[in-house]
């Protein structure tokens, strides 16, 4: 297993992940643009497969928000937190604070953060109106 920088070489990689793991370059466009951003980092075996990712979400003028995917039969196993120690170096690196938003039910991720060094700073609550495309018709 390596821990490395993702490249656009690993963009079929990216894919292969499946729908379950789509959500994770939907910020960068795509695998490709995830891939070619220079903001990921993963844990690969020996054939090229990705076992973990973790990679810039969002990036603003100060922060870069974290994302990280472990593929299920590779959970536990720390990949994901290799991934997010060079993830965050290089975050740091380039000037900015590392940052991470996660549900407050989510433990896995929390308990990944607070692994990572992060330490809780606010939880916060998410609202939402609903999709306007989705609402009943009423009837004339």
């Amino acid at each position: 297993m390596t821990v490395r920088r993702l490249e656009p070489a690993d963009t079929d990689a990216l894919i292969a992940l499946g729908p379950d793991a789509a959500w994770i370059h939907a910020s960068w466009g795509g695998p490709l643009g995830l891939a070619s951003s220079g903001h990921g980092w993963t844990a690969a075996n020996r054939t090229g497969r990705l076992l973990a990712i973790a990679c810039t979400y969002f990036r603003g003028t100060r922060y870069e928000d974290i994302a990280v995917f472990t593929t299920p039969d590779q959970r536990r196993h720390r990949l994901a937190l290799a991934c997010v120690t060079a993830l965050t170096a290089d975050i740091t690196a380039r000037g900015h604070t590392p940052s991470w938003n996660c549900s407050t039910l989510n433990r896995a991720s929390r308990l990944l953060a607070w692994t990572a060094g992060f330490r809780l700073v606010r939880e916060y609550v998410h609202h939402a109106a609903g999709n306007p495309a989705q609402r009943p018709r009423l009837a004339a």
